[in-house]
C-alpha cells in the first residue's frame, strides 16, 4: 500500500463509520498517515507513491479504527496545533479549538498592554503559553484544578520554548496571588442536559471541563464575582462561553460592577466571549 491507495483506503473507512460524524474525513486520514509516516505534510504531493511499511500499515490502520469510532484526532495523534504552538494533548484536558483564538484577536486588536496575565482552567496551557507568547515582557500564570493538566501545561511550555509563563495547581482563584492587569478564561459552559454532549468529539473530552451547572453558567458566575479582587484598576476579565450564552454572561458582569462590558464573536460569526473592564 502506498500513500496514494493508503489515503483512499482511510477515506472510505470513514466515511462508511456509522459512529462517526466529521466533516473533515480527509483531513482527519492525512494527519492520522502523517502520524504513523513522521514525515512532513509535503510527502503527500511530493511522494504519492511511497510505500508502506507493515508495521507503519498496521498502526495507520490502528488508528483508523480508532477514529472510526469518533475518537478526536487530536487524542489519536497526541498533539495540536493553537495560535503559533504545537500543543501535546491528552483526554485529561479539553482539546484546543480556532475559536479560543478569537480571544488572543480581540486582546491584540484592543492593543492591550497586560504585564500580569492569569489563565483559569488552563488546560493544555493553549491560552497562556499564546499569550506568553504575544506578550514576551510579561508575566503569565496559568492554574488548573486537574494537576495532570498542569504537569501536561508545563511539558507545551518547553515544547514551545517558551519562558515568561508559569503553571501550578489551583481550584479557580484558590491558590492565586497578587493582582492581574488580564484574567482570560475559557470554562465550563455546556449544561447537562445538553444534546450536543453525545455527539462528536466531545464525547471523548473530561466531563469536568465541559459541565457547569445552572444551564452552564455556574463556573462564568463564579468567576466574575471573585476575579474583581485579583484584577489591576483598569484590568479586563475575558471569558470564552456558548454562543447562545452572551446576554447572560453580560448581566452577570454588569452586576457584578464590570465596566464596558461586551462581546465578540468567533471564526464562524458566533457570539464566543465576553469581557468587562474594573473601574
Amino acid at each position: 500500500m502506498d500513500i496514494q491507495a493508503a489515503l483512499k483506503f482511510g477515506q472510505q473507512l470513514l466515511a462508511n463509520a456509522p459512529s462517526l460524524n466529521s466533516d473533515t474525513l480527509s483531513l482527519d486520514v492525512e494527519l492520522i498517515l502523517l502520524h504513523c509516516l513522521e514525515k512532513p505534510r509535503t510527502i503527500l504531493f511530493t511522494d504519492p507513491n511511497y510505500v508502506l511499511t507493515s508495521s507503519i500499515r498496521q498502526q495507520f490502520e490502528t488508528l483508523l479504527f480508532r477514529r472510526a469510532q469518533g475518537e478526536p484526532v487530536a487524542y489519536i495523534v497526541g498533539n495540536r496545533g493553537f495560535w503559533d504552538l504545537d500543543l501535546a494533548v491528552s483526554p485529561t484536558t479539553l482539546i484546543p479549538r480556532p475559536d479560543t483564538e478569537s480571544l488572543i484577536d480581540w486582546v491584540l486588536e484592543k492593543n492591550l498592554q497586560p504585564n500580569c496575565i492569569l489563565d483559569l482552567g488552563t488546560g493544555t496551557g493553549a491560552l497562556a503559553l499564546a499569550l506568553a507568547r504575544e506578550f514576551p515582557k510579561a508575566q503569565v500564570l496559568g492554574v488548573d484544578f486537574i494537576n495532570d493538566a498542569v504537569q501536561l501545561a508545563q511539558s507545551n511550555q518547553q515544547r514551545n520554548g517558551i519562558l515568561n509563563a508559569q503553571f501550578k495547581q489551583s481550584n479557580w482563584f484558590e491558590n492565586v496571588q497578587g493582582r492581574f492587569d488580564l484574567i482570560v478564561s475559557n470554562p465550563p459552559y455546556i449544561d447537562e442536559q445538553d444534546e450536543h454532549l453525545s455527539q462528536g468529539d466531545v464525547r471523548f473530552e473530561p466531563k469536568t471541563a465541559l459541565i457547569a451547572q445552572h444551564q452552564g453558567l455556574a463556573d462564568l458566575l463564579h468567576i466574575s464575582q471573585q476575579a474583581q479582587a485579583f484584577l489591576t484598576s483598569g484590568g479586563c476579565l475575558l471569558m470564552e462561553h456558548g454562543w447562545q450564552q452572551a446576554q447572560a454572561v453580560q448581566t452577570l458582569l454588569t452586576q457584578d460592577q464590570y465596566h464596558h462590558v461586551g462581546s465578540g464573536m468567533d471564526l464562524g460569526g458566533n457570539v464566543r466571549f465576553s469581557y468587562g473592564f474594573k473601574a
